[in-house]
C-alpha cells in the first residue's frame, strides 16, 4: 500500500514538474522582447583583424542605446576624453576640433528589427553624424544575459570589428 501510494505521489509530482516546465517556457521572452528597452553603455572595444584591441571611445566610454517597442531606435556614443572646444558653440570649432569630436563620437537613430534565428539586431540608419551611413543597414551579432547586452558590429566606421557591452538602464 505505501509503495503504491509513494509510485502516485511520484507521478504527481513529474506531471506538476513537466507542466511548471511547460508554463515557464511559454512564457519566456523572445529576443525583440528582451531588447526593448533604454541601454548604457559599459565598454566598447574595436578589434583588428591582428586581435589587436582599441578604444575609440575611451577608456570610459559614455553612451546610450534606445530601443523601442514600436521598432525605433537612437544610439550616442561618445570618448568623454575628447577636447572641449575653445569656441562658445559648436559651429565656432576649429578644424582640428571638429576632427577630434567627429573622431570622439557616433551618434545615429532610425528603424530595428531582429533575426530571432540568427539572434541579430538589424538597424536602418535615417540620420546619422556620419552622412554617408544614412539609409544603410547592418546587423550586429547579441547575447543578453540577465541586464547585460553584448552586441559585435561586423563593419564598424573605424574598421575591424566592435564589441560593445551595454547594461539595461534603471
Amino acid at each position: 500500500m505505501k509503495r503504491r501510494r509513494i509510485v502516485m505521489l511520484s507521478a504527481v509530482v513529474a506531471l506538476d514538474f513537466a507542466y511548471l516546465l511547460g508554463h515557464a517556457a511559454a512564457q519566456q521572452l523572445t529576443l525583440r522582447q528582451q531588447l526593448v528597452g533604454s541601454w548604457v553603455l559599459v565598454s566598447n572595444d574595436n578589434v583588428a583583424s591582428d586581435g589587436t584591441k582599441r578604444q575609440l571611445y575611451g577608456q570610459n566610454p559614455k553612451g546610450i542605446l534606445i530601443l523601442s517597442a514600436e521598432g525605433h531606435y537612437a544610439q550616442v556614443q561618445v570618448n568623454p576624453d575628447r577636447p572641449k572646444f575653445k569656441g562658445k558653440t559648436r559651429l565656432d570649432g576649429t578644424p582640428e576640433e571638429n576632427k577630434a569630436a567627429m573622431a570622439g563620437t557616433v551618434a545615429h537613430f532610425g528603424t530595428w528589427s531582429v533575426n530571432e534565428v540568427e539572434k541579430t539586431l538589424i538597424m536602418r540608419s535615417e540620420g546619422n553624424l556620419f552622412p554617408n551611413d544614412e539609409g544603410n543597414e547592418s546587423k550586429r551579432s547579441v547575447v543578453i544575459a540577465g541586464d547585460d547586452l553584448t552586441y559585435a558590429n561586423p563593419s564598424p566606421g573605424g574598421g575591424g570589428r566592435s564589441e560593445s557591452v551595454y547594461k539595461r538602464a534603471k
